[in-house]
């Protein structure tokens, strides 16, 4: 029970630091008034749940038309939490217009990565049919997220807009991955002891490259931004950089911020240039008039 306890708060932790630098960059209070939120859009169901997300509008008539997908996710575990809270890791977002999806997904330790990454997909997928009911175009849609949660924006990322299957399938149009893991090789070995702490790492060995971006990057990618602290002893930098020369290989549009100083987390000036240039990344990437 202590050890569950103790993944939570890491979990808790690694999703909601972004909002708590949020308020130190910008000087905000939690605001009072309710967002304007369709919470628990069901995207699909497993062992008897439903797998959810829920959708934030920007203010009335400040829509831009686009949708950002944000991966609920900390240690692969997806955590619920009330939608005013939730608003905080949006609010610049939404204040450019973007209309954003908080996708959860089935967690570790019951869930490992290959399910996980699953889920993620379909959650693309229901967000993409139903683009219109939210006001957004299917064809950009942009993904984001932080440590895990960037993992699984760059695993959409780079396995989604294959053309060669010749199936009409979803499209992903831009990413932003913060501090995220990007070969998971090193972290899957038995002996590495992050297994125990994040067991969504023990599934098998044989899938492992291919739960790994670095090792799915082609021509087809999206357009991707990393942003990563050059301190960083859970994640060190070098998950980004190899990642970027993957994508510089293959003519991927990339991009890569090091916050100086910075751990696996970001303090407020930290927090302001990453969401400055998030903003920036996605406006550029999914067609939105400055």
């Amino acid at each position: 029970m202590m050890r569950r306890m103790e993944k939570g708060k890491i979990a808790r932790g690694l999703i909601f630091a972004l909002a708590i630098g949020l308020q130190l960059a910008c000087g905000m209070a939690v605001r009072a008034e309710a967002p304007r939120v369709t919470t628990d859009v069901v995207y699909g169901h497993k062992d008897g749940m439903a797998l959810t997300y829920d959708v934030f509008y920007p203010a009335e008539g400040k829509a831009n038309g686009r949708g950002l997908l944000f991966m609920v996710s900390g240690g692969w575990v997806s955590m619920w939490a009330p939608p005013a809270q939730t608003k905080l890791l949006f609010q610049p977002m939404l204040d450019r217009g973007f209309t954003v999806m908080a996708v959860r997904h089935g967690s570790s330790p019951k869930y490992l990565i290959p399910e996980i990454v699953a889920d993620v997909r379909k959650a693309l997928e229901h967000v993409t049919e139903h683009a219109g009911d939210y006001g957004v175009d299917p064809k950009k849609l942009g993904v984001f997220g932080a440590s895990a949660g960037g993992h699984l924006s760059l695993m959409l990322g780079t396995t989604t807009n294959d053309k060669s299957t010749g199936k009409d399938q979803p499209h992903v149009a831009a990413v932003v991955s913060i501090f995220p893991p990007t070969d998971l090789r090193p972290y899957c070995e038995p002996s590495n002891p992050l297994r125990e702490q994040f067991p969504a790492l023990k599934f098998e060995a044989s899938k492992v490259d291919a739960h790994s971006p670095l090792l799915q990057t082609s021509k087809e990618d999206a357009p991707t931004l990393m942003v990563h602290g050059d301190k960083d002893e859970l994640v060190p930098l070098w998950h980004s950089e190899k990642m970027q020369k993957a994508l510089q290989e293959v003519g991927v549009a990339n991009e890569l911020i090091v916050i100086e100083g910075a751990a696996h987390g970001f303090n407020a000036e930290g927090n302001r240039q990453m969401y400055q240039a998030m903003g920036d990344w996605f406006e550029k990437h999914l067609g939105v008039a400055p």
